[in-house]
C-alpha cells in the first residue's frame, strides 16, 4: 500500500506561479507525479494526505548545523536536533565536528551515524575535522574518516591558522575527491571581540571584529584551492570583502562555493537592541552595507546555498551577556518562514529561487542524491503552509536551544509536515 499526497502546490519552473500536483509514494520513493489538471487519481486502498493549500517542496538540506552530541548534550542532542530540523522542513543535515570529543577519529564518526540511525529522525551527514583536536597542528587521517562516513573536512568553530596546514589539507582532500569546508577567521584580528566593528561596537565601547578577519582567510584559501584543485567551500559568508573575493575566484575558474545564513541576510549590527547575547553569533552581524553585499552575492550566484548554522546553547550560557556568552543562535525552525516572509512575500525573490538554494543546489554542490521532486527519487518531502501567520515562540521550539534574535517576529511559511524516504517524521 502506497500513499497519495493530493492537491499539492508546486512552483512551475521559471514561471513564478504555482501549479497543482498529486504525488504517489511507494517503498520510500516517489513512484508517480500527476498533474492536477488530469483530475484526482484513484486512491482506493491507499493512504491519502490532502495537501490542498500547502506548498509541496523537496525536503530541505542544511549543510551546516551543530547537533552538539557527543559532549554537549545539555545544549542539544541528535534526538532533539533532528526533531527541530524536521519541524523546520529539513530532511538532510550535515553536522559540524566541534563536539567533545571532536569528530577527528573514525569511531566518533561512527558514533554519530549510529546515534542518528537509532535516535534521529532525519538524515545526518557528519563532517570530520581537518586537524587533530581542531588545534591546527596535525592533519587527521582523512582516508579513515572518509571510510567511516565523513562527507568532508572542516575545523568549523575555528579557522585553520597555518596556510601550510590548509594547503596540505586541500591537497590531500583533492586527491580523495573530498571537499574542504572552511570557517574563515584570522585569530589575531578577533581576540576579545563579541560584535562586528561598526555602529553598535562604537556606541557601547566594545572591541569590534573586523571584516578582514573573515576575508583574509577567504582570499588565502581561494589561492590555495586554485593551487590544489580542491572543492573549497566557505562557511557562513558575512562580509562584503568575502563576497568580492569569492566572485573573483569563481570568475577565474577556482572550485570555490559558499553559503549564507538567514540572519546575515536579514539583520545588521544596527538592529541589535542592546546587550542581549541572543544577537551574538560568529561571524557577527555585520553592517547594512555587508547585508546588501551578501544578498547581492546570493542573487548573482557568488553565494551558492542557504544554511542555518543552527547553534544551540543553554539559557544560562546566553544569560552571561554580550561579552561573555558563547557565539551562536538556533536556526532550523525559523529559516524558511524568515526567508519566505522577508524576501518572497515582498517580491524580491521568487519561491523557486529560495527553494533551489535550500534543496537542489546543496545536493548538487555536495553530490547528494536528494533535494529534487522527481519520479524514482527518495520521497523526502516538506509540506508548507504559506498562508497562516504565526509568531516565533522560542518556548515552543523542539530544539533545546531558545537562543534566537527573532522571538516575536510574525512570519508566514511554516512547515506543516516532513517526510523522509516516504515516512512522515514530523507533522503539525
Amino acid at each position: 500500500m502506497g500513499t497519495w499526497i493530493l492537491n499539492g502546490s508546486v512552483p512551475e519552473r521559471g514561471q513564478n506561479r504555482l501549479t497543482t500536483k498529486h504525488f504517489y509514494i511507494e517503498n520510500g520513493k516517489i513512484a508517480a507525479i500527476r498533474d492536477g489538471s488530469e483530475g484526482a487519481p484513484d486512491t482506493a486502498g491507499h493512504e491519502t494526505i490532502d495537501a490542498k493549500g500547502k506548498l509541496v517542496s523537496a525536503g530541505f538540506i542544511d549543510m551546516h548545523v551543530h547537533l552538539r552530541e557527543p559532549g554537549f548534550e545539555y545544549k542539544e542532542t541528535i534526538a532533539t536536533g533532528t526533531r527541530s530540523a524536521a519541524r523546520g522542513g529539513y530532511t538532510t543535515i550535515a553536522c559540524m565536528p566541534n563536539t567533545r570529543p571532536v569528530i577527528d577519529k573514525p569511531e566518533t564518526v561512527r558514533y554519530v551515524l549510529d546515534k542518528a540511525e537509532t535516535e534521529g529522525i532525519v538524515r545526518v551527514l557528519p563532517y570530520g575535522c581537518i586537524t587533530k583536536n581542531q588545534l591546527g597542528r596535525e592533519l587527521t587521517d582523512f582516508a579513515a574518516l572518509k571510510e567511516a562516513g565523513a562527507i568532508g573536512f572542516t575545523d568549523d568553530g575555528v579557522g585553520v591558522q597555518s596556510a601550510q596546514m590548509m594547503k596540505d589539507a586541500m591537497a590531500l582532500a583533492a586527491s580523495m575527491n573530498m571537499p574542504v569546508i572552511a570557517h574563515c577567521e584570522d585569530n589575531t584580528l578577533v581576540e576579545g571581540g563579541a560584535v562586528t566593528e561598526g555602529e553598535f561596537a562604537r556606541k557601547h565601547g566594545m572591541k569590534g571584529i573586523p571584516n578582514e578577519s573573515e576575508a583574509i582567510h577567504v582570499g588565502r584559501d581561494i589561492l590555495l584551492a586554485e593551487a590544489t584543485g580542491v572543492h573549497y567551500h566557505v562557511c557562513h559568508v558575512s562580509a562584503e570583502q568575502s563576497v568580492r573575493l569569492i566572485r573573483h575566484g569563481k570568475r577565474h575558474g577556482v572550485k570555490v562555493t559558499s553559503e549564507v545564513c538567514p540572519h546575515h541576510l536579514l539583520l545588521s549590527d544596527e538592529d541589535i537592541p542592546g546587550m542581549d547575547a541572543n544577537w551574538k553569533m560568529n561571524p557577527p552581524l555585520r553592517t547594512p552595507k555587508d547585508v546588501e553585499a551578501v544578498i547581492a552575492g546570493l542573487e548573482d550566484g557568488t553565494i551558492d546555498i542557504i544554511v542555518t548554522d543552527h547553534a544551540p546553547h543553554s539559557e544560562e550560557e546566553k544569560a552571561r551577556g554580550m561579552q561573555l556568552a558563547p557565539f551562536g543562535i538556533v536556526g532550523f525552525e525559523t529559516a524558511f518562514p524568515l526567508l519566505y516572509t522577508k524576501f518572497v512575500r515582498t517580491g524580491r525573490w521568487t519561491l523557486e529561487f529560495v527553494l533551489d538554494r535550500m534543496t537542489s543546489k546543496p545536493a548538487e554542490l555536495f553530490g547528494l542524491p536528494w533535494g529534487v521532486l522527481e519520479v524514482g527519487r527518495e520521497a523526502d518531502l516538506t509540506l508548507i503552509d504559506l498562508e497562516t501567520e504565526k509568531a516565533v515562540e522560542p518556548s515552543q521550539f523542539l530544539s533545546k536551544g531558545r537562543n534566537t534574535p527573532f522571538a516575536g517576529w510574525k512570519l508566514y511559511g511554516w512547515p506543516a509536515l516532513t517526510m523522509v524516504a516516504g515516512k512522515t517524521v514530523w507533522s503539525e
